[in-house]
């Protein structure tokens, strides 16, 4: 694993780091509008106190920080992979470039000694899991990596409150920023409760100092900050096309890992890009957010 210097000085120093991932820039957005996002994000960051760190495999070595043509690179090479932690050996081994889901990005960030993560979305327990027990390898790498999740939810397209239960099961901690309940990804609320909720980033910090206090299993936290109400996608509009979604994958056999990226596109065509854009409102804040917890966190 390659730490770059920026983000190994800032760790020595104990300065405040954000791990991203890099899966959204390399199969989430558009070209060339994946790279603007991307540095965005990183300037979000650095406007927050923190030093970014984006992560990704290239030629089979993992990168905790990227300089700019590496994020360049992941922005416009084509072919590149979509890896989570099961697919990091294979890579390294193999030589092969590829972006970080959650799963990968929380792994190899741990792994060199960063605690906060921001994304959009996680994944989780997919609808009609009673029939095809489909669940994202997220919540089995979060049941046992001590990092800091900033997140808009889990997508609307999964199953939530099954996700939630899984989450329970697993003792992963997830609490509501400012919120009583439980992000919808696109949409400000899933309507799921939350137990616990915090109104500030000291907060978040003061609940990972908790969990290395007590000891126990390395699990993660998750920190759920809803998209604000007036940036999220109209929620009978979400409703409607995502039916839609369902009803279409259903009827072209749409299953497996390929629901995901089906349902996701079909609700950025089906809503004009407004759920594009709702995403991106969730990202940026978590960002913004993962930023303040760092700096909390190293402030002691």
């Amino acid at each position: 694993m390659r730490v770059s210097d920026e983000v190994a000085e800032a760790l020595a120093a104990g300065r405040p780091v954000v791990a991203l991932e890099s899966t959204i820039i390399s199969h989430g957005l558009p070209q060339p509008r994946n790279l603007e996002v991307a540095v965005e994000l990183e300037d979000i960051v650095r406007q927050a106190g923190a030093v970014p760190a984006t992560v990704a495999v290239l030629d089979g070595v993992p990168r905790v920080g990227l300089d700019k043509d590496e994020l360049e690179r992941i922005a416009t090479e084509p072919g590149l992979r979509k890896l989570g932690f099961r697919d990091l050996a294979p890579a390294a081994a193999l030589g092969l470039s590829g972006a970080t889901t959650v799963s990968g990005t929380s792994f190899l960030a741990a792994r060199a000694g960063v605690r906060v993560f921001a994304t959009g979305g996680l994944g989780g327990v997919h609808r009609g899991w009673t029939t095809v027990q489909d669940e994202s390898a997220d919540i089995d790498t979060l049941s046992r990596t001590r990092i800091t999740v900033v997140c808009a939810g889990v997508k609307s397209i999964l199953d939530v409150p099954a996700t939630l239960q899984r989450l329970e099961t697993k003792q992963v901690t997830v609490v509501g920023y400012r919120t009583d309940e439980f992000p919808g990804f696109y949409l400000h609320s899933s309507g799921e409760p939350v137990d616990w909720r915090i109104e500030t980033p000291r907060e978040a910090a003061a609940i990972m100092r908790a969990q290395d206090a007590l000891g126990g299993l390395e699990t993660a936290l998750i920190v759920a900050n809803p998209v604000p109400a007036d940036l999220q996608l109209d929620p009978e509009l979400h409703d409607r096309v995502l039916a839609e979604g369902l009803r279409a994958a259903e009827e072209r056999g749409v299953t497996g890992q390929a629901i995901t990226p089906f349902l996701l596109e079909y609700l950025v065509e089906g809503t004009g890009g407004a759920s594009l854009e709702a995403n991106l409102a969730a990202v940026r804040g978590n960002t913004r957010l993962a930023g303040e917890i760092a700096a909390a966190w190293t402030a002691g």
